[in-house]
């Protein structure tokens, strides 16, 4: 005696029952993935604060912490790689390499890989575009310090990332909208130049008026 076939209701149901299944995997995958990733933002923005303030320990374990909430939004969305290319995973993977390169800018390290990182090269490369153009926070502390020459370093790493970036000759879907992040950093650059510019000028000016008058040099 031969199995009866299903009906075309129980066919339905049933994928009904498989759809079900699958978008509750995804939704679990996702909601997973976007709480790892505010961590990952939050981490990251606390590391570059770190960095500012030049408490490099807190920074280096900030960037950790944000490395493993990273890995656990990889992890969640291993199957489902259009939740991964949502937009958010990238957001955070940017965030951790531009902490990551900022703290190696400032402290400096050497410069991470991408593979080093475990991001994409979308997210690397806007990363780096966004750890140069947060220099610009850190160069008037220098100035203020009295370590121009610092800032001078500093605006050099600035413009060596600019000219990499602008070689990047593709569409805006293949980077990650890297043409804007680069058209702002070359905006920050040229800010930056001018007041590094500015400040230089103005302590030689005060320095020859000292020697011209007699007086002790600001240098002590």
């Amino acid at each position: 005696m031969t199995a009866s076939r299903p009906s075309k209701a129980d066919e339905i149901h049933g994928a009904g029952d498989w759809a079900r299944g699958v978008l509750e995997s995804k939704h679990k995958a996702r909601e997973t993935t976007l709480a790892a990733c505010r961590r990952t933002i939050q981490s990251c923005a606390a590391s570059i604060r770190a960095v500012h303030r030049e408490e490099f320990d807190a920074a280096e374990e900030l960037s950790a912490q944000a490395a493993a909430h990273l890995a656990e939004a990889m992890a969640a969305v291993a199957d489902h790689p259009d939740i991964r290319h949502a937009g958010f995973v990238h957001d955070a993977s940017k965030e951790y390499a531009e902490a990551r390169m900022t703290l190696a800018f400032v402290r400096g390290d050497p410069l991470p890989a991408a593979a080093d990182l475990g991001v994409e090269v979308q997210a690397y490369l806007n990363g780096m575009a966004e750890a140069a153009s947060e220099l610009r926070r850190y160069t008037p502390d220098l100035l203020r310090r009295g370590r121009p020459e610092r800032g001078e370093e500093l605006l050099g790493y600035m413009d060596e990332v600019y000219s990499l970036l602008v070689t990047i000759d593709f569409p805006d879907a293949m980077t990650g909208g890297l043409r804007r992040t680069t058209d702002a950093l070359r905006g920050v650059l040229e800010r930056t130049r001018g007041d590094l510019t500015t400040s230089l000028l103005q302590s030689r000016l005060l320095e020859g008026i000292e020697r011209r008058a007699g007086l002790p040099s600001t240098d002590g």
